[in-house]
């Protein structure tokens, strides 16, 4: 157990660790190009999905390789609410070229921002829900249900794909030319959406750390380690998988939305397998059960990604594969997990330091 300065001391280097870093993604308008502002703007999109699965696999062990649906369909949402904005109201131009006569009735309600919005948060958790209770409720866990998240994936690409009229295809939604009437390639409106995503990520941050620090996260904890044993002393262990799935998913929702704010295009390209398992992979190199670790996991690749890929396209799946079983065999913890032993060891060595000192002045001890 920590002494109690040393608790103290910990808590007070975070928040100046925190600070600092919410500091830098505030100023970061002053000091980077639009371009760079705008490709930082849709990391920390990934960084809000990554906390998001971080909640589910981090604290509660549950490994969700779908979570790029949850993402696709939030993401989608935004998208409809922007092309119809873009077309005044009137049935997108993919809906003419495939032989519609009339906009579809689920499409309507995404005139409003008022629905859409909360729609891109509701519809995934209303999918996790029904997932969930199917799954959690007859205790289908561990790989079983890893599986059954990557189906989902399949289902759903598929689906989007094979309904073109409604969807776009594989060429997805794009077009999008405002946003509640201002133009969403002017760089003031750029730099404004790039703000509303940091202050996402903030919230999200300290929701999420207020729900691990909790009662709720204790649980959580609980039914990861020793479900049976949870169950066995009063809590339904269901029914907590199933609430944090859906709040995962809902959050992943939120950082899909965001998403097309800054990218300007969601397919079904991007919710299918590998970007779900990117997420992972992701959450895996910044450190599990740390939510710091995950957003920096999604900001440090994504950064890597875009700087190699570009250098070396034809090397970076490869890269990508090899820095997964680097994580897996030689940072099973993580970056998080790194920066923890590193203190840990420093702080060992001053203590040790600190008694050979008293032990020199006193040679009784």
């Amino acid at each position: 157990m920590l002494h109690p300065t040393m608790s103290m001391q910990k808590r007070t280097w975070l928040l100046v660790g925190y600070g600092l870093a919410v500091a830098i993604l505030l100023c970061a308008p002053l000091f980077l190009s639009d371009f760079r502002l705008n490709l930082l703007a849709k990391f920390l999109a990934f960084a809000i999905v990554a906390i998001g699965l971080d909640l589910i696999w981090g604290y509660t062990g549950i490994l969700s390789l779908g979570h790029g649906v949850f993402f696709g369909l939030g993401a989608y949402c935004m998208a409809m609410f922007l092309k119809l904005e873009a077309t005044g109201g009137k049935m997108p131009d993919f809906m003419s070229w495939t032989g519609l006569t009339e906009m579809p009735w689920f499409w309507k309600p995404f005139n409003y921002a008022a629905f859409a919005i909360p729609a891109g948060i509701i519809i995934p958790m209303i999918l996790a829900l029904i997932l969930g209770f199917f799954t959690f409720r007859n205790r289908i866990k561990g790989v079983y249900f890893t599986i059954l998240t990557q189906a989902l994936v399949i289902i759903t690409v598929t689906l989007f794909i094979g309904q073109q009229q409604f969807t776009g295809g594989t060429n997805g939604v794009t077009g999008f030319q405002t946003i509640f009437g201002y133009s969403i390639k002017d760089p003031s409106t750029k730099t404004f959406l790039y703000m509303v995503t940091v202050v996402a990520l903030i919230l999200v941050f300290i929701f999420c750390k207020y729900l691990v620090n909790s009662r709720f996260g204790r649980v959580l904890n609980a039914v990861r380690d020793a479900e049976n044993r949870a169950r066995f002393i009063g809590y339904d262990a269901a029914r907590y998988q199933l609430t944090v799935f859906a709040i995962s998913a809902g959050i992943a929702g939120l950082a899909g939305m965001l998403f097309v704010l800054h990218v300007g295009i969601i397919s079904p390209s991007m919710m299918s397998i590998v970007p779900s398992i990117e997420i992972a992979l992701w959450v895996a190199l910044g450190g599990r059960g740390t939510l710091i670790g995950a957003a920096i996991g999604a900001v440090a690749i994504n950064y890597a990604k875009s700087t190699f890929s570009t250098a070396y396209p034809d090397g970076w799946l490869f890269f990508l594969g090899g820095l997964f079983v680097v994580v897996v065999v030689f940072m099973p913890r993580g970056i998080m997990g790194m920066f923890h032993d590193g203190v840990a060891l420093i702080k060992s060595i001053r203590l040790r330091g600190s008694f050979i000192g008293r032990s020199r002045s006193h040679p009784k001890l």
